[in-house]
Protein backbone atom coordinates (compact mmCIF):
# COMPACT_ATOMS: atom_id res chain seq x y z
CA UNK A 1 0.00 0.00 0.00
CA UNK A 2 1.31 3.43 -0.96
CA UNK A 3 1.04 5.93 1.88
CA UNK A 4 0.05 9.51 1.19
CA UNK A 5 2.71 11.92 2.43
CA UNK A 6 1.15 14.77 4.40
CA UNK A 7 2.88 17.96 5.54
CA UNK A 8 0.98 20.07 8.08
CA UNK A 9 2.25 23.65 8.44
CA UNK A 10 1.30 26.35 10.95
CA UNK A 11 2.97 29.28 12.66
CA UNK A 12 0.77 30.99 15.25
CA UNK A 13 -0.88 29.89 18.46
CA UNK A 14 -4.44 29.94 17.05
CA UNK A 15 -3.33 27.85 14.07
CA UNK A 16 -1.56 25.37 16.32
CA UNK A 17 -4.62 24.96 18.55
CA UNK A 18 -6.82 24.26 15.56
CA UNK A 19 -4.35 22.02 13.71
CA UNK A 20 -3.34 19.81 16.65
CA UNK A 21 -6.50 17.66 16.30
CA UNK A 22 -5.72 17.21 12.59
CA UNK A 23 -2.13 16.24 13.38
CA UNK A 24 -3.29 13.66 15.92
CA UNK A 25 -5.98 12.26 13.62
CA UNK A 26 -3.57 11.79 10.71
CA UNK A 27 -0.79 10.39 12.88
CA UNK A 28 -3.27 7.88 14.31
CA UNK A 29 -3.62 6.40 10.82
CA UNK A 30 -0.04 5.47 10.00
CA UNK A 31 -1.27 2.77 7.62
CA UNK A 32 -2.52 5.30 5.08
CA UNK A 33 -0.54 8.45 5.89
CA UNK A 34 3.02 9.50 6.58
CA UNK A 35 2.50 12.75 8.44
CA UNK A 36 5.06 15.40 9.27
CA UNK A 37 4.63 18.71 11.07
CA UNK A 38 6.32 21.98 10.15
CA UNK A 39 6.15 25.24 12.08
CA UNK A 40 7.18 28.65 10.78
CA UNK A 41 7.16 30.05 14.34
CA UNK A 42 5.52 33.24 13.11
CA UNK A 43 4.71 33.59 16.85
CA UNK A 44 7.47 31.76 18.72
CA UNK A 45 6.70 31.74 22.43
CA UNK A 46 2.92 31.46 22.18
CA UNK A 47 3.24 28.70 19.59
CA UNK A 48 5.61 26.69 21.79
CA UNK A 49 3.17 26.80 24.70
CA UNK A 50 0.53 25.03 22.62
CA UNK A 51 2.96 22.46 21.25
CA UNK A 52 4.05 21.64 24.79
CA UNK A 53 0.49 21.45 26.11
CA UNK A 54 -0.58 18.97 23.42
CA UNK A 55 2.78 17.12 23.32
CA UNK A 56 3.45 17.86 19.64
CA UNK A 57 7.04 17.94 18.39
CA UNK A 58 7.57 19.45 14.92
CA UNK A 59 9.63 17.66 12.33
CA UNK A 60 10.65 20.98 10.76
CA UNK A 61 11.03 24.34 12.52
CA UNK A 62 11.72 27.43 10.39
CA UNK A 63 12.11 29.62 13.50
CA UNK A 64 11.34 32.76 11.51
CA UNK A 65 10.24 35.15 14.25
CA UNK A 66 12.45 38.26 14.33
CA UNK A 67 12.30 41.62 16.16
CA UNK A 68 10.32 44.30 14.30
CA UNK A 69 9.27 41.81 11.65
CA UNK A 70 7.01 43.05 8.85
CA UNK A 71 4.57 41.28 6.57
CA UNK A 72 6.75 41.77 3.49
CA UNK A 73 9.85 40.06 4.88
CA UNK A 74 7.85 37.38 6.71
CA UNK A 75 5.98 36.40 3.55
CA UNK A 76 9.19 36.19 1.52
CA UNK A 77 11.01 34.19 4.21
CA UNK A 78 8.20 31.64 4.52
CA UNK A 79 7.99 31.07 0.76
CA UNK A 80 11.75 30.53 0.47
CA UNK A 81 12.01 28.25 3.53
CA UNK A 82 8.95 26.23 2.53
CA UNK A 83 10.50 25.47 -0.86
CA UNK A 84 13.46 23.78 0.86
CA UNK A 85 11.22 21.59 3.03
CA UNK A 86 8.96 20.64 0.13
CA UNK A 87 11.98 19.54 -1.89
CA UNK A 88 13.20 17.48 1.08
CA UNK A 89 9.96 15.71 2.03
CA UNK A 90 8.08 15.76 -1.30
CA UNK A 91 4.56 15.62 0.24
CA UNK A 92 1.45 14.71 -1.69
CA UNK A 93 -0.63 17.20 0.27
CA UNK A 94 0.19 20.27 2.33
CA UNK A 95 -2.27 21.28 5.05
CA UNK A 96 -2.62 24.91 6.05
CA UNK A 97 -5.09 26.62 8.31
CA UNK A 98 -7.26 29.70 8.22
CA UNK A 99 -6.03 33.17 7.45
CA UNK A 100 -2.46 33.78 8.59
CA UNK A 101 0.55 34.96 6.63
CA UNK A 102 1.94 31.45 7.20
CA UNK A 103 -1.09 29.84 5.53
CA UNK A 104 -1.11 32.12 2.52
CA UNK A 105 2.66 31.93 1.96
CA UNK A 106 2.86 28.14 2.38
CA UNK A 107 -0.09 27.66 0.03
CA UNK A 108 1.64 29.79 -2.59
CA UNK A 109 4.95 27.95 -2.18
CA UNK A 110 3.12 24.61 -2.49
CA UNK A 111 1.33 25.79 -5.62
CA UNK A 112 4.65 26.86 -7.14
CA UNK A 113 6.00 23.35 -6.38
CA UNK A 114 2.99 21.59 -7.91
CA UNK A 115 1.82 20.15 -4.59
CA UNK A 116 -1.86 19.98 -3.63
CA UNK A 117 -3.09 22.22 -0.84
CA UNK A 118 -5.65 21.32 1.84
CA UNK A 119 -7.22 24.28 3.65
CA UNK A 120 -8.67 23.73 7.12
CA UNK A 121 -11.25 26.35 8.17
CA UNK A 122 -11.88 27.23 4.55
CA UNK A 123 -14.53 29.60 3.25
CA UNK A 124 -14.72 32.27 5.97
CA UNK A 125 -15.35 35.68 4.45
CA UNK A 126 -16.13 39.28 5.35
CA UNK A 127 -15.53 40.38 1.73
CA UNK A 128 -13.85 43.52 3.05
CA UNK A 129 -10.17 43.26 2.24
CA UNK A 130 -9.23 45.62 5.07
CA UNK A 131 -11.29 43.95 7.80
CA UNK A 132 -9.67 42.00 9.23
CA UNK A 133 -6.30 43.06 7.83
CA UNK A 134 -4.41 41.17 6.47
CA UNK A 135 -6.39 38.05 7.31
CA UNK A 136 -9.24 38.50 4.83
CA UNK A 137 -6.91 38.64 1.84
CA UNK A 138 -4.73 35.85 3.28
CA UNK A 139 -7.67 33.44 3.35
CA UNK A 140 -9.00 34.52 -0.05
CA UNK A 141 -5.62 33.94 -1.68
CA UNK A 142 -5.27 30.62 0.14
CA UNK A 143 -8.72 29.65 -1.09
CA UNK A 144 -7.76 30.25 -4.72
CA UNK A 145 -4.71 28.00 -4.32
CA UNK A 146 -6.47 25.19 -2.43
CA UNK A 147 -7.40 21.79 -3.85
CA UNK A 148 -9.37 20.38 -0.88
CA UNK A 149 -11.44 22.78 1.21
CA UNK A 150 -12.45 21.72 4.74
CA UNK A 151 -15.19 24.21 5.59
CA UNK A 152 -16.42 24.54 9.19
CA UNK A 153 -20.05 25.30 8.27
CA UNK A 154 -22.54 25.14 5.45
CA UNK A 155 -22.34 28.93 5.09
CA UNK A 156 -18.57 28.69 4.57
CA UNK A 157 -19.21 26.09 1.90
CA UNK A 158 -21.66 28.40 0.14
CA UNK A 159 -19.10 31.23 0.22
CA UNK A 160 -16.71 28.98 -1.67
CA UNK A 161 -19.33 27.87 -4.19
CA UNK A 162 -20.05 31.56 -4.92
CA UNK A 163 -16.36 31.86 -5.80
CA UNK A 164 -16.72 29.03 -8.34
CA UNK A 165 -15.04 26.39 -6.20
CA UNK A 166 -16.23 22.93 -7.25
CA UNK A 167 -18.63 21.49 -4.68
CA UNK A 168 -16.97 18.08 -4.92
CA UNK A 169 -13.79 19.58 -3.45
CA UNK A 170 -15.55 21.08 -0.39
CA UNK A 171 -16.16 19.10 2.81
CA UNK A 172 -18.20 20.51 5.71
CA UNK A 173 -16.56 19.24 8.89
CA UNK A 174 -17.26 21.63 11.74
CA UNK A 175 -14.40 23.57 13.28
CA UNK A 176 -11.39 21.76 14.69
CA UNK A 177 -11.12 24.38 17.44
CA UNK A 178 -13.96 22.58 19.23
CA UNK A 179 -12.01 19.30 19.04
CA UNK A 180 -9.03 21.06 20.63
CA UNK A 181 -11.13 22.82 23.25
CA UNK A 182 -12.81 19.63 24.44
CA UNK A 183 -9.47 17.86 24.66
CA UNK A 184 -7.98 20.87 26.45
CA UNK A 185 -10.77 20.97 29.04
CA UNK A 186 -10.15 17.28 29.70
CA UNK A 187 -6.40 17.82 30.06
CA UNK A 188 -6.69 20.64 32.63
CA UNK A 189 -9.01 18.45 34.71
CA UNK A 190 -6.36 15.74 34.88
CA UNK A 191 -3.15 17.76 35.21
CA UNK A 192 -2.02 20.57 37.48
CA UNK A 193 -0.63 23.64 35.72
CA UNK A 194 1.41 26.38 37.40
CA UNK A 195 -0.18 28.98 35.13
CA UNK A 196 -3.67 28.11 36.40
CA UNK A 197 -2.51 28.02 40.03
CA UNK A 198 -1.09 31.53 39.58
CA UNK A 199 -4.43 32.76 38.23
CA UNK A 200 -6.21 31.29 41.24
CA UNK A 201 -4.01 33.51 43.41
CA UNK A 202 -4.91 36.60 41.37
CA UNK A 203 -8.64 36.06 40.88
CA UNK A 204 -11.12 36.34 43.74
CA UNK A 205 -13.37 33.31 43.25
CA UNK A 206 -16.16 34.99 45.22
CA UNK A 207 -16.50 37.68 42.53
CA UNK A 208 -17.75 37.45 38.95
CA UNK A 209 -15.35 38.58 36.25
CA UNK A 210 -15.49 39.65 32.63
CA UNK A 211 -12.72 38.32 30.39
CA UNK A 212 -11.33 40.77 27.82
CA UNK A 213 -8.94 40.23 24.91
CA UNK A 214 -8.02 42.69 22.17
CA UNK A 215 -5.28 42.93 19.57
CA UNK A 216 -6.69 43.52 16.07
CA UNK A 217 -4.72 45.91 13.87
CA UNK A 218 -7.88 47.62 12.69
CA UNK A 219 -8.60 48.67 16.30
CA UNK A 220 -5.20 50.26 16.87
CA UNK A 221 -5.41 53.99 17.60
CA UNK A 222 -8.87 55.43 18.09
CA UNK A 223 -10.48 52.00 18.29
CA UNK A 224 -8.44 51.10 21.37
CA UNK A 225 -9.13 54.48 22.91
CA UNK A 226 -12.84 53.70 22.60
CA UNK A 227 -12.41 50.18 23.99
CA UNK A 228 -10.38 51.44 26.95
CA UNK A 229 -12.96 54.12 27.72
CA UNK A 230 -15.73 51.50 27.63
CA UNK A 231 -13.89 49.17 30.00
CA UNK A 232 -13.25 52.04 32.40
CA UNK A 233 -16.96 52.93 32.42
CA UNK A 234 -17.98 49.30 32.99
CA UNK A 235 -15.49 48.98 35.86
CA UNK A 236 -16.81 52.19 37.45
CA UNK A 237 -20.45 51.11 37.06
CA UNK A 238 -19.91 47.62 38.49
CA UNK A 239 -17.25 47.78 41.25
CA UNK A 240 -18.41 44.34 42.45
CA UNK A 241 -17.34 42.75 39.12
CA UNK A 242 -13.71 42.30 38.08
CA UNK A 243 -12.36 42.70 34.57
CA UNK A 244 -9.51 40.33 33.71
CA UNK A 245 -7.54 41.50 30.70
CA UNK A 246 -4.55 39.51 29.35
CA UNK A 247 -2.89 42.39 27.50
CA UNK A 248 -1.31 41.76 24.10
CA UNK A 249 2.42 42.51 23.95
CA UNK A 250 2.11 44.86 20.95
CA UNK A 251 3.08 48.35 22.24
CA UNK A 252 0.15 49.85 20.34
CA UNK A 253 -2.09 47.84 22.66
CA UNK A 254 -0.03 47.52 25.82
CA UNK A 255 0.93 51.17 26.33
CA UNK A 256 -2.53 52.80 26.11
CA UNK A 257 -4.18 49.98 28.08
CA UNK A 258 -1.64 50.14 30.91
CA UNK A 259 -1.61 53.93 31.01
CA UNK A 260 -5.38 54.28 31.39
CA UNK A 261 -6.58 51.10 33.09
CA UNK A 262 -3.57 50.11 35.19
CA UNK A 263 -4.68 51.98 38.33
CA UNK A 264 -8.33 50.83 38.43
CA UNK A 265 -8.81 48.45 41.35
CA UNK A 266 -11.27 46.03 39.74
CA UNK A 267 -9.40 45.78 36.44
CA UNK A 268 -6.57 43.26 36.52
CA UNK A 269 -4.12 43.57 33.65
CA UNK A 270 -2.17 40.35 33.26
CA UNK A 271 0.33 38.87 30.82
CA UNK A 272 -0.88 36.93 27.78
CA UNK A 273 -1.79 33.48 29.03
CA UNK A 274 -0.80 30.02 27.81
CA UNK A 275 -3.55 27.95 26.25
CA UNK A 276 -4.44 25.95 29.34
CA UNK A 277 -4.78 29.11 31.46
CA UNK A 278 -6.92 30.82 28.84
CA UNK A 279 -9.27 27.82 28.67
CA UNK A 280 -9.58 28.03 32.45
CA UNK A 281 -10.33 31.77 32.29
CA UNK A 282 -13.01 31.21 29.64
CA UNK A 283 -14.61 28.47 31.69
CA UNK A 284 -14.74 30.61 34.86
CA UNK A 285 -15.73 34.03 33.53
CA UNK A 286 -19.23 35.48 33.33
CA UNK A 287 -18.92 36.80 29.79
CA UNK A 288 -16.23 37.64 27.22
CA UNK A 289 -15.47 40.89 25.39
CA UNK A 290 -13.04 40.26 22.53
CA UNK A 291 -11.93 41.02 18.99
CA UNK A 292 -10.59 37.47 18.56
CA UNK A 293 -11.87 35.06 15.94
CA UNK A 294 -11.28 31.79 17.75
CA UNK A 295 -12.98 32.90 20.95
CA UNK A 296 -16.21 33.41 18.98
CA UNK A 297 -16.07 29.70 18.17
CA UNK A 298 -14.86 28.34 21.51
CA UNK A 299 -16.89 30.28 24.08
CA UNK A 300 -20.35 28.94 23.07
CA UNK A 301 -19.19 25.41 23.91
CA UNK A 302 -18.48 26.68 27.42
CA UNK A 303 -21.82 28.53 27.69
CA UNK A 304 -20.25 32.01 27.66
CA UNK A 305 -21.84 34.97 25.84
CA UNK A 306 -19.42 36.92 23.65
CA UNK A 307 -19.36 40.60 22.67
CA UNK A 308 -17.20 41.03 19.57
CA UNK A 309 -15.37 44.35 19.24
CA UNK A 310 -15.40 44.31 15.45
CA UNK A 311 -17.70 45.84 12.84
CA UNK A 312 -17.65 42.72 10.69
CA UNK A 313 -17.12 39.05 11.35
CA UNK A 314 -16.24 36.15 9.11
CA UNK A 315 -18.17 34.02 11.59
CA UNK A 316 -21.75 35.21 11.04
CA UNK A 317 -23.08 31.78 12.06
CA UNK A 318 -22.38 32.72 15.68
CA UNK A 319 -24.31 35.98 15.30
CA UNK A 320 -27.23 34.12 13.70
CA UNK A 321 -27.13 31.45 16.42
CA UNK A 322 -27.27 34.17 19.07
CA UNK A 323 -24.03 33.16 20.79
CA UNK A 324 -22.19 36.40 19.97
CA UNK A 325 -23.12 40.06 19.46
CA UNK A 326 -21.16 42.48 17.28
CA UNK A 327 -20.46 45.73 19.14
CA UNK A 328 -17.53 47.14 17.16
CA UNK A 329 -14.90 49.35 18.75
CA UNK A 330 -17.76 51.58 19.84
CA UNK A 331 -17.81 52.71 23.44
CA UNK A 332 -21.59 53.08 23.73
CA UNK A 333 -22.28 49.68 22.16
CA UNK A 334 -19.71 47.88 24.32
CA UNK A 335 -21.07 49.43 27.50
CA UNK A 336 -24.77 49.03 26.70
CA UNK A 337 -24.52 45.37 25.67
CA UNK A 338 -22.38 44.56 28.69
CA UNK A 339 -24.92 46.21 30.95
CA UNK A 340 -27.70 44.23 29.27
CA UNK A 341 -25.93 40.91 29.83
CA UNK A 342 -25.20 41.75 33.46
CA UNK A 343 -28.68 43.00 34.33
CA UNK A 344 -30.97 41.01 32.02
CA UNK A 345 -30.86 37.41 33.23
CA UNK A 346 -33.18 36.15 30.48
CA UNK A 347 -30.93 37.62 27.77
CA UNK A 348 -27.85 36.15 29.44
CA UNK A 349 -29.40 32.70 29.87
CA UNK A 350 -30.59 32.62 26.28
CA UNK A 351 -27.14 33.48 24.89
CA UNK A 352 -25.32 31.09 27.18
CA UNK A 353 -27.60 28.15 26.34
CA UNK A 354 -27.68 28.53 22.54
CA UNK A 355 -26.06 25.71 20.59
CA UNK A 356 -22.58 26.17 19.19
CA UNK A 357 -22.87 26.41 15.37
CA UNK A 358 -19.28 25.24 14.89
CA UNK A 359 -19.70 21.58 15.56
CA UNK A 360 -19.47 18.77 18.07
CA UNK A 361 -15.75 18.17 18.40
CA UNK A 362 -15.45 15.63 15.58
CA UNK A 363 -14.14 17.86 12.79
CA UNK A 364 -10.70 16.23 12.59
CA UNK A 365 -12.35 12.81 12.38
CA UNK A 366 -14.43 14.02 9.42
CA UNK A 367 -11.29 15.39 7.72
CA UNK A 368 -9.63 11.99 8.08
CA UNK A 369 -12.69 10.25 6.63
CA UNK A 370 -12.72 12.60 3.65
CA UNK A 371 -9.03 11.94 2.94
CA UNK A 372 -9.50 8.19 3.17
CA UNK A 373 -12.22 8.38 0.54
CA UNK A 374 -10.01 10.05 -2.06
Amino acid sequence: MIKLKILIVFGTRPEAIKMVPVVKALKSDSVHFETRVCVTAQHREMLDQVLDFFSIEPDYDMDLMKPNQNLHSLTADIIVETKVILENFKPDYVFVHGDTTTSMSVALASFYSGIKVCHVEAGLRTNNKLSPFPEEINRQITGRLTDLHFAPTELSKQNLIKENISEENIFVTGNTVIDALLEGVDVIKKRKFDSIEELKNIIDKSRDFILVTGHRRENHGQGFKNIIAALKEIADKYPEIDIIYPVHLNPKVKIPVNNTLGSISNIKLIEPQPYEAFIWLMSKCRLIITDSGGVQEEAPSLGKPVLVMRDTTERPEAVEAGTVILVGANKENIVSKTVELIENKDKYNTMSSNNNPYGDGKASEKILIALNRL
